[in-house]
Parts: structure tokens; sequence; C-alpha cells
């Protein structure tokens, strides 16, 4: 769901990144700091080119490898995720906080994400790597679907299979 103050949003994202920066003695720089506030700018994911885009709007010139350097910086912070199967970027809900593997819930409709975290979830992964003795180098579980005011707004309730349809 949209928050309704975005803007606070935002600034709280940077100060927690600013903080974590700190902390872990990274340096938070200008175009790094501008790509985080771009991936937290709206509640959807974003992809490198629309940050490559949105800077060149901005008067800035920087290429490709920049962007994709200041979000590898950001994905080592921990302070933005990938979702892999859109190839684009989000903003981690508590990089403060120590985690393991996230998933996510991606609405197909609004593109809105929620982060979901579950210790339970991630000792079952667990469980069956090591049953299957695998070496897991990232998880990544997305789940694709409809959110619940893109339900309410097209009238049509998700599977109850838990099947895309």
């Amino acid at each position: 769901m949209q928050c309704k103050t975005h803007q606070r949003c935002v600034r709280t994202a940077l100060k927690r990144a600013e903080a974590l920066c700190r902390q872990k003695n990274a340096r938070l720089t200008p175009t790094r700091r501008r790509v985080m506030e771009l991936v937290c700018s709206g509640h959807v994911p974003i992809k490198a080119y629309d940050i490559l885009n949105q800077l060149q709007q901005e008067g800035q010139a920087p290429h490709p490898p920049t962007v994709y350097r200041a979000l590898e910086f950001l994905l080592k912070q921990g302070l933005i995720h990938r979702l892999e199967s859109l190839n684009a970027y989000v903003s981690c809900t508590h990089p403060q906080a120590p985690h393991s593997e996230c998933y996510f819930l991606v609405c197909s409709i609004c593109g809105e994400y929620q982060e979901c975290c579950s210790d339970r979830l991630n000792r079952a992964i667990g469980r069956t790597v090591k049953d299957k003795q695998f070496h897991a180098a990232r998880v990544t579980l997305e789940v694709h679907g409809r959110c619940r005011s893109c339900t309410k707004t097209t009238g049509r309730q998700a599977p109850a299979s838990g099947t895309p349809s």
C-alpha cells in the first residue's frame, strides 16, 4: 500500500543509509546517495537504465557503469535488493537489522512490492540445501500476483491454489 507521507519515507531511508555507512566506514558519495534516493523514490522497483535516464534529465552525465557501481555498493551495504525476475532494484525496508534472505511479494498490475522475512522459511530452505548437499550462493524468492488494492480494483481474486493465473 502506498504511504501517504512518501517524502518522509525517502528521508528516513537516506538517514538510515548514512548512519549505516558511517557505522561500516563506507563512503556514501553524492552519486551513491542520489541513486539510493531514486531507488527509494517510489514503492515500485526501478531499473538501472531508468535511474540513468533520471540522472541525465537532472543534468548529470553519468555512464552506465557509474550507476551499476553505485547499485553494487548499495547492494553490498544491504541498503537495497535486486528483484531478479524484473532486473530492477528496491529499497530494503530494514537495513539496520541483520537478516538473511527475504522474499518479495510483487504486484504484477501496479508494480508495488512488499519485503517479507521469515526465519521459518529460511530454515526450511537451509535444511533443503543441506539435505541435497547443495552450496547455495544466493537465494531469491519472488511471488508475483495482485496486491489487495489491485484485487479490489479488478474485482478478481487471486487463485486459491497459490498457482498463478
